[in-house]
C-alpha cells in the first residue's frame, strides 16, 4: 500500500547495475589474479629450470674431470697387466722391473697403492715399495668379485680405508688377471684416495644449503660433499632409498622431492659418470632455489593486492553512488506516484493500478471490489480549523484507512481533496462491506480536534462486481461513485453499496 519498502529492504535491494558492476569487477580482479598467478607459476618453473641448469652443468664438469682419472687409472691397469705378462720382465732387476710396471701410474690425481696380487690375494707387485708389502687382499669384496666372475672389466670398489701409506678413505680401481685358459691368475689395483673427490667438489660453487655426492649404483655413498656436522656417511648404504631408486631408475636428469635425512624438500640434478657404476648427485635446497622467486613473488603479490583492493574501493564507491542516483531516482518516483500530503498513492499511481487490476480481473473472472471515501462535512471542517487542520485531519483519515487494508494486493490512494479509494481485488460484496464498516467506526473513534462539536467521521460507496469483457473501467468508478452520494444523502457517517453493477455498467455503455 505505501510505495516505498522499509529503508533495510531498500539497502538490501541490489539495482541491475550495481550487479552488473560488481560483476565486472569480480572478473577483473579474478583475471588479475589468474595472469598474476600463472606469471608467478612460470617464474618459479624457471627458477627450478635454472638451477637445474646449473647443476647440470656442474655435473657435466664433474662426470668429465671423474672419467678423465678413471681413464688414467684404467690405462695404468692394463699397462701393469701388459707387463706383467712380457717374458722378460723377470730377467729384469727389481728396480728396473719397479720402472716398467708402474711407469703410467704418475697421471693420476690424488693416487694410492697400485698392487698386483696372484690368486691368492698375496702382493707380487707393489707401487709403494720395490719389495712387496706382505699382505694379502684376498678379504677384499672385490678381489673375491674378481675370483668370482670372469667377464667382470674394470671394477670400482665401495669405499674403504686404506691399511698403508695416509689411512685414510679410498676407492679402489681393478682388473683381473687371466691365463691362456682363462683361469684366475690374480688381479690388479689402484686406489684412490677420496681426498680428491673432496677437492674437485669443493671447487665447485655451490649455493647455500646444497651437495654433491657421489653414490655407485649399489647405492653406497662414496663421499658427499659438505660434511653433514657429526656424521660420517661414508659407505652408508641408500639402496633403500625411494629417491635413490628413482636416480637409478632415470640415470640421468633432475627432480624435487623431499629428503628423509634432511627433512627437507630438495631439488636433485643427477647424472651416471660414463659407463663406471658411478652417480653425481647434486642436491639443492629449496629455499636457496625459490629464493629470488619468493622476493620477487612478494613484492608482485603485494602489489596485486593493493591493486585489488584499489579496484573494490573504486567499486565500492561507483556502488554508492549508483545506490545514490538509485535512491534520488525512487524518490522522484515516489514525488510522481505519491501524495505529498499523505503518503498515499495519488490519482496517476491509482490510475495505473486500476487498469492492472481492472484487466486481471476479467481474465480471472474473479471479483474486484471498490471503496469510495469522503470525508464529512470537511469543508466546514476545515474553515473552522484551518488548512493545517484539515491537512492533519487527511493524514489521520489516510493512517485509519491504511491500518485497516492488511492484505499485499490490497491499495489505497488519494482521489482528490477529502476523497480516498480503496481497491480490493478478489473481494466480494459481503467482504468488501466489512472492510468498509471497518473504516467507518475507525474514523468515527479518532478523537475529536480541540474546539470540534462532533467527530470527524466519513460516508463510503462500496461496489462489487464480477468483471466481464466489454465492461469500462469509467463505468465502475462511477458507480461507486453514486453509492457513495446514497451514503451522503442518507445522512452521511454510513456504508452504502449498488448490487446491480453489472447492468447499471452495461446501460451506461
Amino acid at each position: 500500500m505505501m510505495l516505498f519498502a522499509s529503508s533495510r529492504q531498500d539497502r538490501l535491494k541490489w539495482t541491475r547495475p550495481e550487479l552488473m558492476l560488481i560483476f565486472g569487477s569480480s572478473l577483473s580482479m579474478f583475471a588479475i589474479l589468474g595472469i598474476v598467478a600463472s606469471l608467478l607459476a612460470r617464474e618459479r618453473d624457471d627458477a627450478a629450470q635454472t638451477a637445474a641448469r646449473a647443476a647440470a652443468n656442474i655435473v657435466q664438469l664433474i662426470d668429465a674431470d671423474v672419467m678423465h682419472n678413471a681413464e688414467l687409472y684404467d690405462s695404468s691397469l692394463q699397462g701393469m697387466i701388459s707387463a706383467w705378462q712380457r717374458p722378460d720382465l723377470q730377467d729384469l732387476s727389481p728396480e728396473l722391473r719397479q720402472l716398467v710396471l708402474f711407469d703410467r701410474s704418475t697421471a693420476a690425481s690424488f693416487k694410492g697403492d697400485l698392487v698386483l696380487l696372484d690368486n691368492k690375494g698375496a702382493i707380487l707387485a707393489d707401487s709403494l715399495s720395490v719389495i712387496p708389502r706382505n699382505d694379502n687382499f684376498s678379504d677384499r669384496s672385490y678381489f673375491k668379485d674378481h675370483k668370482a666372475d670372469p667377464s667382470l672389466g674394470l671394477h670400482v670398489s665401495a669405499p674403504y680405508k686404506s691399511r698403508w701409506g695416509y689411512k685414510d678413505w679410498c676407492i679402489s680401481f681393478s682388473r683381473r688377471m687371466s691365463g691362456p685358459n682363462g683361469e684366475f691368475t690374480g688381479m690388479v689395483s689402484a686406489a684412490m684416495r677420496l681426498v680428491y673427490f673432496k677437492h674437485l667438489f669443493m671447487s665447485q660453487n655451490l649455493g647455500v644449503g646444497s651437495s654433491i655426492n657421489l653414490i655407485n649404483t649399489a647405492g653406497i655413498l662414496i663421499v658427499r660433499y659438505p660434511d653433514l656436522e657429526g656424521e660420517d656417511l661414508i659407505g652408508k648404504d641408500y639402496s633403500h632409498s625411494p629417491n635413490f631408486q628413482r636416480i637409478l631408475q632415470e640415470g640421468d636428469g633432475s627432480f624435487a622431492a623431499m629428503s628423509t635425512q634432511l627433512n627437507a624438500r630438495r631439488l636433485y640434478t643427477f647424472s651416471r659418470v660414463g659407463n663406471l657404476p658411478l652417480v653425481v648427485v647434486i642436491g639443492q635446497s629449496e629455499d636457496e632455489v625459490y629464493a629470488v622467486w619468493r622476493r620477487n613473488a612478494w613484492l608482485v603479490g603485494s602489489a596485486t593486492s593493493v591493486l585489488c583492493l584499489g579496484i573494490l574501493w573504486l567499486t565500492w564507491l561507483l556502488c554508492r553512488e549508483l545506490r545514490r542516483r538509485h535512491r534520488a531516482e525512487d524518490a522522484l518516483a515516489s514525488l510522481a506516484a505519491t501524495d505529498g500530503l499523505t503518503g498515499l498513492d495519488n490519482r496517476r499511481q491509482l490510475d495505473e493500478a486500476m487498469e492492472t487490476e481492472w484487466a486481471r480481473a476479467q481474465r480471472s473472472g474473479k471479483q474486484l471490489s471498490l471503496l469510495m471515501i469522503d470525508v464529512d462535512h470537511f469543508k466546514a471542517f476545515n474553515e473552522r480549523h484551518g488548512h493545517q487542520g484539515g491537512d492533519e485531519a487527511l493524514r489521520l483519515i489516510a493512517q485509519t484507512i491504511s491500518f485497516n487494508i492488511r492484505r499485499p494486493g490490497d491499495r489505497v490512494a488519494r482521489y482528490g481533496g477529502e476523497e480516498f479509494v480503496v481497491v480490493l481485488p478478489e473481494t466480494d460484496l459481503p467482504g468488501a462491506m466489512m472492510i468498509a464498516e471497518q473504516i467507518r467506526r475507525a474514523a468515527e473513534s479518532l478523537p475529536p480536534f480541540p474546539g470540534a462539536q462532533q467527530p470527524i467521521t466519513v460516508s463510503i460507496g462500496v461496489v462489487s462486481e464480477i468483471v466481464r469483457q466489454g465492461d469500462k473501467l469509467e463505468a465502475f468508478f462511477g458507480i461507486a461513485d453514486k453509492a457513495l452520494y446514497q451514503a451522503k444523502h442518507k445522512g452521511r457517517n454510513r456504508v452504502e453499496h449498488r448490487s446491480s453493477v453489472t447492468r447499471e455498467m452495461t446501460d451506461q455503455v
